[in-house]
């Protein structure tokens, strides 16, 4: 029991580690194993930075619209940008791949961000913001924490169900030794929380904007790439966020 528990711990630390920049043992002696089994703890961490955002959100008393800022600035900084980056190499490579397999993998993995990928991030960042300010100002951020938990939980439904197309990387270790049997009960155990904590009515959009959006994606992916990389997993999770963030606003200004 305690060797589980261990093995939990890390790869607890391992997806904190690659997920965020908070602060983590900089010597995590991962395995393979630990690595996948970390994607299991991507919901839990989603949590964590939404519950951490949420009090940065009680703690700064500032118009809503300045509220929105700083919150988004903190959201940026908890996690890196990792999944930014990952929705601009997909807007640049969907753009100047022009449909061809191929050539949309190898812009996938040029590092530099071109003029798709910048405006795709404006776009973001934007509507990001305005949506903050809009539930800021209806005063509903006490359901923010939802968001960033469920957009990494649709990580989980993506691996459990599409292909990961490059035989190296992050990607394919996590998609070689997660458990899939455990990611869906974890998908159906936090199905069902959300619906006890969360109003029936917002229960109900997040499932439908939740489902659009990864079967939009999922889409996409499979019929440019045959399967999706991690760029692509990225992409999601910022194009979840987002759809879940303007449910949210939507609904609280209705």
């Amino acid at each position: 029991m305690t060797s589980l528990a261990a093995r939990h711990w890390r790869a607890f630390l391992v997806g904190l580690q690659f997920l965020t920049t908070l602060p983590t043992p900089k010597n995590i002696a991962a395995s393979e194993q630990d690595q996948g089994l970390s994607l299991l703890w991507y919901p839990a961490i989603g949590l964590l930075l939404g519950l951490l955002l949420t009090l940065v959100s009680d703690a700064v008393h500032l118009p809503f619209y300045l509220q929105a800022i700083v919150l988004l600035t903190c959201w940026v900084l908890l996690t890196g940008g990792l999944h930014l980056d990952g929705l601009a190499d997909c807007a640049d490579a969907w753009v100047g791949g022009m449909g061809d397999r191929e050539k949309t993998l190898e812009l996938l993995k040029d590092p530099l961000c071109g003029s798709m990928g910048v405006i795709a991030l404006v776009i973001l960042l934007l509507l990001k913001t305005m949506a903050l300010a809009a539930v800021s100002q209806a005063g509903q951020m006490m359901w923010f924490w939802t968001v960033p938990v469920l957009a990494r939980l649709s990580l989980l439904l993506l691996f459990l169900t599409t292909d990961y197309v490059r035989p190296e990387g992050l990607g394919h270790i996590l998609n070689q030794h997660f458990s899939r049997p455990w990611a869906w009960r974890i998908l159906c155990i936090i199905a069902l929380l959300s619906l006890v904590f969360l109003p029936t009515l917002l229960w109900c959009a997040f499932a439908v904007v939740f489902m659009a959006v990864f079967l939009i994606v999922r889409w996409a992916a499979i019929n440019r790439l045959d399967g999706f990389t991690g760029d692509v997993a990225g992409a999601q999770v910022e194009l979840m966020e987002i759809g879940l963030l303007l449910t949210l606003a939507c609904l609280s200004v209705a």
